[in-house]
């Protein structure tokens, strides 16, 4: 992967997919990445937001607008607004805040370290900080760290309390002003003693450091989407109808044009070759490392790599129709959405602030008005704990006090638990080509208990051929009328694997009508036979035949035989009359047994339904290694549904597996639905995640990817609960000294982004 770009927004006018309708605006007032989620969720409540991605450190946002939706930016910067920050429109061409060298917190960084790291070698390493002309000149440093680099500090309370909010910044202002002004007030006053200016200065550097860190921390979060975003060309060679071929503009591309290809051009949208053949990787977006031939008449999806041959294509989509619009838009949802988890942490930071105000208030009263109480406890405490230096005068134990406790508060640490585990975790999905729908899809993938799978094309590989064809003695073929020409001849319309398998053994040319198909059992229709007649002909599972009273006892051996093999068994019937058996063959995948074993090392129980009968269920099952006991034949697409709501009311959490084709009722019923398809699925989001490669494998990883991001969630809510808890008691009783409540808060930021980024690098142990 190329070297991770700072994410700048200006410089992604040429990432934008194709027709979709941008608007780039500037963020002010944003100071931390709890700030970007506020954002992000008011613009993406503005009707008409198709998906919106905010930059902390750019400080601008990239909101995409719906199709034919109304582009109302005015109600954006107003949502933006009610939320406390500023926004304005990013002039075409315009430099963003994000472009200057020493750009946001890397400016009040440096203004920060150097001014305070003077303060702490005069009173640390030569103990001036009694001296007069070294408080003047604290003085004077301590006001250019709050006047420069606390002025985001000061803005963001400011704007939070306009519109009736409290922050983190509001705790950070009132902490650092608290320890500026008491120690002015002490200067001007010649009251003596210590000042305080080196902690006011400190607070806000070593939060500014803490803020600089987070904001790389979570640039390096978000690697895998700004990849996506960056995979599709700006330009394409549009070939026109004499063959001359001209560069334009991705986004003046329509429909139906014909782009030429070159080896290592990226596909610049999604199209069909029409001519030519080559080797494409599709790493990027299905995860699997191996280049897939292509030839006339393969699809090709924007964004993936043309590696070896000249090809012309036909554009088949734009703009956000795209295989991958779709999936930049999934991974951006999934990272900005809620999960049911992270209302605990909500509720809790919606009162937080104003909590702590209250309690650094009566921690300042405490200490400034009965200060012996306040000593005595402190000096009790300190025997378990530590010896802690608290001031002299009452009114400097109140001030620092107050302070500390503003300080180390850190209502971010609780807002980021659940986001930022969300964002790493579908980040490392879309690695592997997992597309994790929301953050309430993460949280139900990290709680299932059993696992449901499809057969067709979920177990097995898809693509079944027909593998041994059973004629009556006394059918059609006594008459001139084989099974096999009949069979293709009913087949040859119906979409269905089993059909499609059928119908490509023979031309089947013999004359129907009124042909119809019955969903999950088979087809039918009038067929003119050998003799001139026309009757009823059906081809479909053996279940649905025995319910129409078709005799199959002169075919059991041949069923028996095939079944155990784990062949579909269908049969030909005309009338009542049994004709003929068809063995269709489809071979299982060969990581099927190897993905049930993972998945019981989960400790999760495994299911299989089919339409196919017991026989060859179970010996599906045998050659998977799912018990006998749960596996489910002859059922139809609605049946399927049924079991997994019994299977809930037994009080398991369900995931359904299938192809997201025919399996939709299954899939919605399912506290999870998976989807084992490929890129050209995605605009169904038929599931609540989607397999973007075609390896089963990939389910219990996915599975496993959920579960280890439900217990950082839940590591990271402990940690930001656990800290504030322990820091805000120790701080209020004098255990703590600004700078490092300052510190603290800062590492406690790190600690949950940190964590959270642990799943960039999870791995599913390989079963044994």
């Amino acid at each position: 992967m190329p070297a991770e770009p700072t994410l700048d927004l200006n410089e992604r006018r040429t990432e934008r997919p194709a027709n979709q309708a941008v608007t780039e605006l500037s963020v002010s007032g944003m100071t931390c990445s709890n700030c970007a989620r506020h954002v992000t969720g008011a613009i993406q409540n503005v009707a008409g937001v198709r998906s919106a991605m905010v930059s902390l450190e750019s400080h601008q946002a990239l909101v995409r607008w719906s199709a034919d939706a109304p582009q109302n930016v005015p109600a954006v910067i107003q949502a933006i607004e009610a939320e406390g920050y500023g926004a304005k429109v990013l002039e075409a061409g315009g430099r963003g805040r994000g472009e200057t060298r020493l750009r946001g917190w890397e400016l009040n960084l440096w203004i920060g370290v150097l001014c305070t790291l003077p303060l702490m070698v005069g009173e640390w390493a030569f103990r001036l900080g009694m001296a007069p002309w070294f408080q003047w000149c604290s003085f004077a440093l301590a006001s250019v760290v709050q006047a420069v680099a606390g002025a985001p500090f000061y803005r963001g309370a400011w704007n939070q309390l306009k519109v009736g909010n409290s922050n983190m910044d509001t705790l950070v202002a009132l902490g650092s002003t608290t320890a500026f002004v008491y120690s002015v007030w002490a200067l001007l006053g010649g009251l003596g003693g210590h000042l305080y200016f080196m902690e006011s200065a400190a607070i806000i550097t070593l939060i500014s450091v803490g803020h600089w860190l987070e904001s790389r921390v979570t640039a390096r979060a978000s690697r895998a989407l700004r990849a996506l975003l960056n995979l599709a060309p700006p330009t394409a060679r549009r070939r026109n109808a004499a063959g001359t071929e001209t560069e334009v503009p991705v986004t003046d591309l329509q429909v139906g044009d014909a782009i030429a290809l070159r080896p290592g051009d990226r596909v610049p949208t999604d199209g069909d070759i029409i001519e030519g053949d080559s080797a494409i990787d599709e790493s990027m977006l299905t995860g699997e490392s191996a280049p897939v031939d292509k030839t006339a008449g393969s699809r090709l999806y924007a964004g993936t790599v043309n590696l070896n041959g000249r090809l012309a294509m036909r554009v088949t989509a734009t703009g956000e129709e795209t295989a991958l619009s779709q999936i930049i838009a999934a991974v951006q949802r999934a990272q900005t959405s809620r999960a049911d988890i992270q209302r605990l942490g909500d509720r809790v930071s919606s009162v937080f602030v104003p909590v702590v105000v209250a309690i650094a208030a009566l921690a300042g009263l405490w200490w400034g008005l009965a200060p012996d109480s306040a000593r005595h406890v402190h000096d009790w405490l300190a025997q378990f704990l530590w010896p802690a230096h608290t001031p002299v005068t009452a009114l400097a134990a109140a001030a620092v006090t107050t302070a500390a406790v503003l300080i180390v508060a850190c209502p971010c640490a609780m807002g980021l638990a659940t986001p930022a585990a969300i964002m790493a975790a579908s980040n490392a999905g879309a690695q592997r080509g997992i597309l994790i729908r929301d953050g309430v899809a993460l949280e139900k993938a990290g709680r299932i208990t059993a696992v449901v799978f499809d057969k067709t094309g979920t177990l097995t590989a898809g693509k079944p051929s027909l593998a041994k064809t059973w004629q009556s003695p006394e059918g059609g073929a006594a008459r001139g009328n084989p099974a096999l020409p009949l069979a293709a001849a009913l087949s040859k319309h119906s979409t269905h694997p089993i059909s499609r398998a059928i119908s490509s053994a023979d031309p089947g040319e013999m004359e129907i009508r009124e042909w119809q198909e019955i969903p999950g059992a088979g087809v039918q229709a009038k067929c003119r036979l050998a003799d001139g007649r026309w009757q009823s002909a059906r081809l479909g599972s053996l279940k649905w035949l025995r319910e129409l009273r078709v005799d199959l006892a002169g075919g059991e051996a041949f069923i028996a035989e095939w079944s155990a093999q784990g062949a579909t068994l269908a049969g030909l019937a005309v009338e009542t009359s049994l004709w003929g058996l068809f063995a269709v063959k489809d071979e299982v995948k060969p990581g099927a047994a190897g993905v049930i074993r993972q998945l019981h090392r989960q400790k999760l129980e495994t299911y299989l339904v089919t339409g196919d009968n017991a026989l060859t269920a179970a010996g599906i099952a045998r050659q998977t290694g799912v018990r006998p006991e749960n596996t489910l034949a002859e059922v139809r697409p609605e049946q399927k549904a049924r079991f997994v709501k019994t299977l809930q009311q037994q009080g398991h959490r369900v995931a359904f597996v299938g192809d997201g084709i025919n399996d939709a009722p299954a899939l919605e019923q399912a506290d999870l639905g998976i989807a084992v398809s490929r890129a050209s699925d995605i605009a169904r989001e038929a599931a609540d995640i989607i397999l973007l490669n075609s390896e089963l494998e990939s389910v219990p990883e996915s599975l496993g990817l959920a579960r280890a991001a439900l217990r950082t969630i839940k590591q990271n809510l402990f940690w930001a609960f656990f800290y504030n808890a322990i820091g805000v008691p120790l701080a209020a009783l004098g255990f703590m000294s600004p700078i490092l409540c300052a510190a603290a808060m800062g590492f406690s930021d790190l600690v949950v982004i940190g964590n959270a980024l642990r799943l960039r690098n999870w791995k599913l142990r390989p079963a044994p």
